[in-house]
């Protein structure tokens, strides 16, 4: 499932490739036409991002609500638009650029109130100016359910999904499975500054970077085509920085990766 900077990116990229003009929106597919007809040959005024919930705002009210899931995505053409090729839920055509969405877990118009709903059940988006991390910490110190799963709650903290997850708990030494109360706020605190830094990083170049240079080198990543993970999607392999194989085991319904030895 993408995680909170790649929606952030989408939002950059679709306000400067469709914002301030008329979009021509329709739903190839079928199932989003009578909402992509209220909103077809508006102008497009910005997008916004909550953790992983994408909105577009269009004038006179009505708001384009994505969530990606885990296999929604966006493909971006130059126009003249291609003929639609699979399920295409919504297609967009600008001037210059166009986009078709494909399997979505949401892909609803809503309006403002809808939209405060929607945001009312996330916690802080650490990409955002206006994040509060002391509404997490409540959340965090409170609870008795592991760190690993509360970070991973997208009620406790917007945008976090497995990689960083993962990663943010091995770059500071936390097991997983230890409980939120037992997090110290000063724990919290570096976590959370760290946490930001990355996102920022993600956004800035879509693509996730957490390994520190003194440790990026040996082993290459679990993908071609991505940055190396301390932990992520490594199980069995030895641990870049103390050479103990790293563990797995599933938390909650999801895989999560720890060092045994760095994460006592």
């Amino acid at each position: 499932m993408p995680e909170g900077h790649t929606l952030h990116r989408l939002a950059r990229l679709h306000q400067r490739r469709f914002a301030g003009a008329p979009v021509a929106v329709s739903s190839p597919q079928g199932r989003f036409a009578d909402s992509a007809a209220a909103v077809d040959g508006r102008v497009l005024r910005r997008t916004s991002v909550w953790g992983k919930h994408l909105f577009h705002h269009y004038t006179d009210g009505p708001i384009v609500h994505v969530h990606l899931g885990l296999y929604g995505s966006f493909t971006e053409h130059a126009t003249p638009m291609p003929a639609p090729v699979g399920q295409v839920r919504m297609r967009m055509v600008g001037a210059e650029y166009g986009t078709d969405l494909r399997g979505p877990t949401v892909c609803e118009l809503i309006d403002d109130a809808q939209v405060a709903d929607v945001v009312a059940r996330l916690g802080p988006d650490p990409l955002r100016r206006d994040a509060d991390p002391g509404w997490a910490w409540a959340r965090i110190t409170k609870s008795r359910r592991p760190i690993g799963a509360l970070l991973m709650d997208q009620t406790v903290i917007a945008g976090v999904g497995n990689v960083y997850r993962s990663e943010l708990l091995f770059r500071h030494a936390i097991d997983p499975y230890r409980v939120g109360r037992a997090i110290t706020e000063a724990e919290f605190t570096e976590a959370w500054t760290d946490l930001v830094a990355l996102m920022k990083i993600g956004l800035r170049r879509g693509k996730i970077f957490v390994v520190r240079p003194e440790h990026d080198h040996g082993a290459p990543s679990y993908l071609p085509d991505r940055p190396r993970t301390y932990v992520y999607r490594r199980a069995g392999d030895p641990c870049r920085v103390c050479g103990t194989t790293v563990h797995t085991a599933e938390l909650e319904g999801r895989n999560v990766f720890w060092c045994p030895e760095c994460q006592r």
